[in-house]
């Protein structure tokens, strides 16, 4: 039998192709782990990098100002000269009062909104509605910043006369409408996981809509709900620009919302912008109050993780 010299020739490129795109799928393959190990090693090493700052730093003031005073003086006045005290007190209440007051706002909001998603919107509505509602979000907090200083606070103070150009209640409505989108997207998210058997169970039970969202889907995606809570509240600690620009730039240990506060983020800029020296104690307090603070956000998040995982329902 005669042998097609043309169709052997033609075999054999195929399966030196083959074995070329093979060897090719063999290289990335072990290139590709590698990548994404130095991906996450960026990462991890960032945040290691971040935190021993913090800590060599804080250990630093902490050799000028002792701890104790640190933690339990009620007055923060670094910029004396001639009783310089560093209580951070002052900074926590004031820090305390900017995230209670946006709790007080974008809670019943977030959830309200999460509501109306989960169980009212149709799906074309929520389609349109929530990204909308997440456009919040990726607004930069100095536009939230000025947007509480120039609009906020004078139609506040047409209703308090006694309000204070800067004060803690501006900023803490606006610090409330920025994280209003991180509650009702998260909310939503974990309202949705509910299964539709349950629903269609209390409504078998002659349960109205609004009767079955909030006594059995609310406490069914209660986790979730929390966790978001939660996560929000952390990022109102956090937040900067908005107190700096709104709050104005006096500690203060009273609960009055109308006059000026500092928040801890507040203090960190007001230093940062060059009203300390490098090495002074001034400049190694903000490294104090930025490891303070990263130990309350870090404690919000363990505390969000913690109720997410406690309360998880499984279905």
């Amino acid at each position: 039998m005669a042998v097609n010299h043309g169709s052997e020739q033609s075999i054999q490129k195929m399966i030196f192709e083959k074995k070329q795109q093979k060897n090719k799928r063999w290289n990335v393959e072990k290139i590709i782990p590698f990548l994404l190990l130095i991906t996450a090693a960026i990462s991890v090493l960032t945040t290691v990098g971040i935190v021993l700052t913090l800590v060599f730093e804080t250990f630093t003031f902490f050799e000028r100002v002792s701890i104790i005073e640190f933690f339990t003086a009620d007055k923060w006045y670094p910029f004396s000269a001639t009783a310089a005290s560093y209580g951070i007190m002052p900074l926590i209440v004031g820090t305390l009062k900017i995230a209670f007051i946006a709790a007080l706002v974008a809670v019943p909001i977030g959830l309200a909104s999460a509501i109306y998603l989960s169980e009212y919107a149709s799906e074309k509505a929520r389609r349109i509605i929530k990204p909308l509602l997440e456009i919040l979000a990726g607004v930069p907090t100095i536009v939230y910043g000025f947007f509480a200083l120039t609009f906020v606070t004078p139609l506040l103070r047409d209703l308090f006369p006694g309000l204070e150009i800067f004060n803690a209640l501006s900023p803490g409505i606006v610090v409330g409408i920025m994280i209003i989108p991180m509650i009702a997207s998260l909310s939503e998210d974990a309202m949705s996981s509910v299964p539709r058997s349950i629903r269609e169970g209390a409504y078998a039970m002659g349960a109205t809509k609004f009767e079955t969202a909030i006594k059995v889907i609310l406490p069914a995606a209660l986790s979730g709900i929390i966790a978001s809570v939660v996560l929000a509240l952390s990022r109102a600690i956090g937040e900067t620009m908005i107190v700096s620009v709104a709050g104005g730039s006096t500690p203060s240990m009273n609960m009055d919302v109308t006059s000026s506060i500092q928040t801890m983020t507040s203090y960190i800029v007001q230093v940062s912008t060059g009203d300390a020296g490098f090495g002074t104690t001034i400049y190694y307090s903000i490294y104090a109050v930025g490891m303070t603070l990263f130990v309350f956000t870090l404690l919000m998040n363990i505390l969000a993780q913690f109720i997410s995982r406690k309360f998880r329902e499984e279905y």
